[in-house]
């Protein structure tokens, strides 16, 4: 039973939570979201694409188009029996917390955007410009038949877009602290060095990868990348694997695997990085194959209409200038800026993301939907 003391904002939070939409099974949320949309005009497209559902949805038919996106699925819970309240029971405790898996990542953000729009085309029916949703059941997941195939999609067609509010968590110590005005590019290796197996008693008899790979993984990991700029901070090389021997203590081993990382910025590209690495393994002779996997380009939003409108509604609303920040991990803001649209990400506070016990502050949804109906305000009035 909903409590009829709580908010709109809170009671859609609470019903969005309580359906287990563990990547990519969206349990019905987004028609949820898609049946209150079209009760207030919105043309709603539903799209299953792969075993992923999405949908975009419109209201308006000419000028500028301000899109709110985000996403329904939800990390797994982890061990259940050390969770104070059960994950999807939306548990509301005294100090007006909102217990839940997705209560901050994301699902507290779609409801505060959800009632923002319907509170705005309440008051302004006829207002300028369009509204668009783009949401996915993918965004912890995969990331192939999510918003990257939506966005292919209405590219195709030739939609346009101009600005895009991405709820992700953004928020550090307080509610709207930091925008995302950006994020570094994702850039991973696997690397395979072969060498000889053999006995250790024996290595003129055998080749040790290790032994061989580590001058070169000495001088990856103190390689200076590049300075950043001033938007963006140093493109950062990290190792996160590494496998190697058959186990036995005895035993040479044959290969070493790999893998790393790199966030980069915009002074560094793809390219660049690529060979840079494949220089460093050619200077020290090794017999390595590198598998590269591209997980998104850096995009960035310069200061103008978008990230102003988006400043002056924290103010408002909270008293303060949120700082424009680009760190953190990839997001879907990725995939749209491919568009051509200016795009940034605010949400709430980040400290329980992906945890047991994530929760997120009732107050704070209620503020945050005033930002986002203040962004409507700004930008479509």
């Amino acid at each position: 039973m909903t409590d009829p003391m709580l908010s709109p904002t809170a009671i859609l939070a609470c019903e969005l939570i309580r359906r287990p939409s563990i990547t990519p099974d969206d349990q019905g949320c987004q028609q949820l979201m898609m049946q209150r949309l079209e009760s207030i005009g919105f043309r709603c497209e539903a799209m299953r694409i792969g075993e992923v559902d999405n949908f975009w949805a419109l209201r308006g038919t000419s000028g500028p188009v301000l899109c709110f996106a985000g996403h329904t699925d939800v990390v797994p819970i982890g061990d259940l029996a050390a969770w104070t309240y059960p994950p999807f029971a939306a548990h509301i405790d005294q100090a007006g917390m909102l217990h839940g898996r997705g209560a901050a990542d994301m699902k507290g953000s779609l409801a505060a955007m959800l009632v923002a729009v319907e509170r705005f085309v309440a008051e302004h029916p006829s207002h300028s410009g369009q509204i668009a949703f783009l949401i996915t059941s993918d965004e912890e997941g995969p990331a192939v038949h999510g918003t990257k195939a939506v966005v292919e999609r209405l590219q195709a067609r030739g939609q346009p877009l101009d600005w895009c509010i991405v709820g992700e968590p953004s928020s550090t110590e307080r509610l709207a602290d930091v925008v995302k005005n950006g994020r570094r590019g994702s850039l991973s290796c696997d690397i395979r060095v072969r060498g000889k197996q053999g006995h250790v008693a024996y290595p003129h008899l055998a080749r040790n990868p290790i032994h061989l790979a580590a001058p070169a993984l000495a001088q990856l990991t103190a390689e200076h990348w590049d300075a950043g700029n001033d938007f963006f901070p140093p493109t950062s090389f990290q190792i996160s694997n590494i496998k190697g021997g058959t186990g036995a203590g005895n035993v040479i081993p044959g290969e070493l695997l790999v893998q790393c990382n790199f966030r980069f910025s915009t002074e560094s590209s793809v390219d660049s990085l690529k060979r840079r690495v494949i220089a460093i393994f050619e200077q020290h002779a090794l017999d390595v194959e590198l598998n590269w996997t591209l997980f998104g380009e850096p995009f960035f939003t310069a200061p103008g209409v978008l990230l102003d409108a988006v400043c002056q509604s924290v103010q408002q609303v909270c008293g303060y200038r949120p700082e424009a920040q680009t760190t953190g991990g990839t997001s879907d803001g990725r995939f749209i800026a491919k568009m051509g649209c200016q795009v940034v990400e605010l949400g709430p506070l980040n400290t329980t993301i992906h945890q047991i016990d994530e929760q997120v502050c009732l107050n704070d949804l209620e503020r945050l939907t005033s930002i986002y109906q203040n962004c409507l305000k700004h930008l479509l009035l």
